[in-house]
């Protein structure tokens, strides 16, 4: 690809809450060690959807222009310096944050907590909702023979329930309750069936992802009438406060808890249960190290995005795509195809 001064980028840039402009942006040139790629598919995670509604996620706010979008893929285009030029052409997933390599995380293998991690579309960091997108190359994946841009850009949610998998040490012939049937944990019920689960069993308060939840061949509960049974693992993907509590009551002694789900900043939890119960609980924070196997996952079939995939947008609909919940009780993951 050849660039020039007059190449096109629109770009959808949140400016404030309920503020989102797709306008035109300069094509990024590709440094040293990056790649240039043209974005074929955009996850909407609820992430861009929080900063869309309430300009802010905790600690990090909005107070500038920003790109948003951080489940992306597509196409290598042009390569930087030190870059194989074999690579211009491949279909890669782009995983979206870019540590420092240096600080004591990073040289522990957690890169996951870099101190001075650079997050797509975490503020003030540009996204991926764009028409080219520059990337460090070696976390530019490249995707399986046969996978579509929009296959691949699930490799980002896919990986959030797979690096909770991991956490909770998930394994054959676990009982593994998944509480929330939204992206992530559609996808980590999944991910769980895969490492060997026994029994998964999702809840949601929805009854439409009830039914999709069921659809995928997992035994699907309200919410507000969990099962008089026992799990070895939670894998909390709701954020409810009455969640986290309902499935640490409803976990073996020495089960696991894997708390993914944003929800309030302070949570009361039953202190004598996790103590008398001797149970692990843990947080999760993104993923290290799971592209390769999230995209790997996916292509030999053992994660379906036929039931998380509900809407397609395209870039200049990219407001839609943010709203759609609103107006869609049925909307699970909305992607955007620039």
């Amino acid at each position: 690809m050849t660039l020039n001064d007059h190449e096109a980028n629109p770009s959808a840039v949140l400016y404030g809450i309920g503020d989102l402009r797709v306008e035109e942006r300069p094509v990024p040139r590709p440094a040293a060690g990056q790649v240039l790629v043209r974005i074929g598919a955009v996850g909407v995670c609820g992430s861009d959807v929080h900063y869309y509604d309430h300009g802010r996620i905790g600690d990090y706010v909005v107070r500038a222009p920003m790109v948003l979008g951080h489940e992306s893929a597509g196409t290598i285009v042009a390569v930087g310096a030190g870059v194989e030029p074999t690579r211009v052409g491949e279909l890669v997933a782009i995983e979206p944050g870019l540590p420092d390599y240096t600080c004591e995380e990073c040289l522990h293998g957690r890169y996951n907590l870099c101190v001075n991690m650079r997050f797509f579309a975490t503020p003030p960091i540009d996204g991926a909702l764009a028409k080219y997108v520059a990337i460090d190359a070696r976390f530019a994946h490249r995707a399986p023979d046969g996978m579509s841009a929009e296959e691949a850009a699930m490799a980002e949610p896919v990986s959030v329930g797979l690096w909770a998998c991991r956490k909770a040490a998930v394994s054959v012939g676990d009982r593994v309750l998944v509480t929330g049937a939204g992206p992530v944990g559609l996808f980590a019920a999944q991910v769980a069936r895969a490492f060997g689960a026994t029994s998964v069993g999702i809840s949601d308060v929805a009854a439409a992802r009830r039914t999709a939840a069921a659809e995928l061949g997992f035994t699907a509960y309200d919410a507000a009438h969990l099962p008089e049974e026992s799990f070895d693992v939670l894998l909390e993907c709701s954020g409810a406060p009455s969640a986290i509590v309902d499935g640490l009551r409803h976990l073996v002694p020495a089960g696991r808890a894997v708390l993914i789900g944003m929800g309030p900043d302070e949570v009361a939890v039953p202190l004598p249960l996790v103590q008398n119960l001797e149970l692990v609980v843990t947080g999760v924070f993104r993923y290290a190290n799971t592209y390769p196997d999230a995209l790997d996952l996916i292509a030999r079939g053992a994660i379906d995005l036929r039931m998380a995939i509900t809407h397609r947008f395209t870039l200049e609909e990219a407001e839609q795509a943010l709203t759609i919940a609103r107006r869609d009780e049925r909307t699970i993951k909305p992607v955007v195809l620039p």
